[in-house]
């Protein structure tokens, strides 16, 4: 799977972008918000990578930051949103105004953005509200959840790929996390897993 990708901006349109990397052309999907942040073709960027593949189709969808990458990918948990609207819903609301649009259940919002109906919007805010951290200014009403380091990504990342629920994982390592497992990957991967069960 490709995480990352730094190279060469060769091309770059609202949707789109091709990187140069290591002398290997990738085409990326990308949102107008990093679209807008790219710098001028021929200078070097660093994007985070999200690999799509089908049995017909292997798609990469590019972001420039991880919180970005994130987003899309509780968006792709959605039943009836695949990688193409997310892009759209990412592109049609910047990233703090999308959580918060969520979390207050403001459809009338959601259902602004280019192919996103009324019963996508209700699937969004059911499905999400309680799983994406408060914007900035709001955490008094509810607490935003604590960032996870890179080793808590990493055992994420293992109880995913193991077939947990992401939302369960993720709650799974943050009790591992509060109880005291140590800060290592095995042994907090180890408590993380008998707490997901």
């Amino acid at each position: 799977m490709i995480a990352l990708l730094r190279g060469v901006l060769v091309e770059k349109h609202p949707n789109q972008a091709v990187v140069d990397a290591g002398g290997v052309g990738y085409e990326l999907h990308i949102p107008i918000t990093t679209y807008t942040h790219l710098p001028d073709t021929g200078r070097e960027v660093r994007l985070r990578v999200y690999t799509h593949v089908r049995e017909d189709t292997l798609a990469l969808y590019g972001f420039l930051s991880q919180d970005e990458k994130n987003i899309f990918e509780k968006l792709i948990s959605v039943s009836g949103i695949g990688p193409s609207l997310a892009i759209k819903v990412l592109s049609g609301l910047e990233a703090g105004e999308l959580i918060a649009a969520i979390r207050k259940g403001e459809l009338e919002r959601l259902v602004r953005i280019p192919g996103v109906g009324k019963k996508t919007a209700e699937r969004m805010v059911l499905e999400l509200r309680d799983k994406l951290p408060a914007p900035a200014g709001e955490g008094a009403a509810v607490p935003a959840l604590p960032s996870l380091s890179e080793i808590e990504q990493d055992v994420l990342s293992a109880l995913i790929n193991l077939g947990c629920a992401r939302p369960a994982a993720e709650q799974a390592v943050r009790k591992a996390k509060a109880g005291g497992a140590a800060a290592d990957f095995e042994p907090l991967f180890r408590r993380a897993l008998e707490l997901v069960r």
